[in-house]
């Protein structure tokens, strides 16, 4: 079989077209629960408290959601029209990483938006390519960014294309060995998690229909990537800081295992030394408590000491 022909000219620092996005309050309440926020934190869930706020990881789901006000056609998220790479099997792409940095508050009351995305990186695995692209959410005509996302995509069988090694890897935030988490918060997740997360605008049938999910090696439906993703940061937003929608100022981490609706998430949380002395580094990994595996490992998230904790006044 001959090895993909792979134009890495052409991939690699491929700028595409605006994507137009929308969103409204109603879809910032909604993202919200699906992640797990409960009703002692009002500010996320109620459009007319005092203090309501986008919970900050939200626009992770615009690249899916883009500017429907339906349900939309899952695709993947822009991986499949990236001039200079052949046509891939969606079934066959993995999320691999995720960070977001945040740079200003979202807009409670939504609007248009537009997502202007970039292809940093194509490399080659031997078993798979690996992709890497970011993307910045600004207010269209404004190139002064809400936030910026970097995310990687693994395209299981189509390495072996000659293609270069990566050798400038991220960093690795790897757990301290030596000690015990400084906190560890376990929720159970919802038999309807995946239900819920998805009408914020993944609309993925891997995660919702029983048919397709053992066809791609999984016994039921699969909770989404970024609802386990979400659900961490809002953990350690809430444990480190009394639930401030503007503390978080970043996250990372690596998808390493699925999760199932039902599963109970352990989110395991260490204080590490920060380079900022207004800032905490806190270094995470989530885990399935019924089976002991890690599903979101090498995560760090970085809250911004100063950020004032929400308090209800309700």
């Amino acid at each position: 079989m001959s090895s993909p022909k792979v134009d890495l000219s052409k991939a690699v620092g491929f700028k595409a077209p605006p994507l137009k996005v929308v969103y409204n309050s109603r879809d910032l309440l909604l993202y919200s629960l699906s992640i797990g926020v409960h009703s002692d934190e009002l500010h996320f869930l109620y459009e007319n408290h005092p203090g309501f706020a986008a919970f900050p990881t939200y626009p992770l789901v615009l690249s899916f959601k883009r500017d429907n006000l339906s349900v939309s056609v899952y695709d993947t998220a822009g991986y499949q029209n990236i001039p200079g790479i052949p046509d891939f099997n969606y079934d066959s792409l993995v999320h691999g990483e995720q960070s977001l940095e945040i740079h200003r508050p979202l807009p409670v009351e939504g609007g248009s938006f537009e997502l202007l995305g970039e292809v940093t990186g194509v490399f080659d695995k031997g078993s798979g390519m690996l992709i890497r692209r970011s993307m910045q959410l600004v207010r269209p005509g404004d190139n002064n960014p809400f936030v910026t996302m970097k995310a990687s995509a693994f395209i299981i069988g189509a390495g072996g294309f000659g293609g270069p090694k990566e050798t400038a890897k991220p960093p690795s935030y790897a757990p301290p060995k030596d000690r015990a988490p400084d906190h560890a918060v376990e929720d159970k997740i919802t038999e309807d998690q995946a239900i819920l997360y998805r009408l914020s605008g993944d609309y993925n049938p891997l995660h919702i229909d029983p048919a397709i999910a053992p066809r791609l090696g999984f016994k039921k439906p699969i909770l989404h990537g970024l609802c386990t993703y979400g659900h961490a940061a809002h953990v350690i937003v809430k444990t480190y800081a009394g639930s401030d929608p503007n503390a978080l100022k970043s996250i990372t981490g690596k998808f390493t295992s699925p999760v199932y609706p039902g599963d109970t998430l352990v989110t395991k949380m260490w204080t590490v030394p920060s380079e900022n002395k207004d800032q905490t580094t806190v270094i995470y990994q989530t885990s399935v408590k019924e089976t002991g595996k890690i599903v979101i490992n090498a995560g760090c998230v970085v809250l911004q000491n100063s950020a004032r904790s929400v308090a209800s006044k309700l």
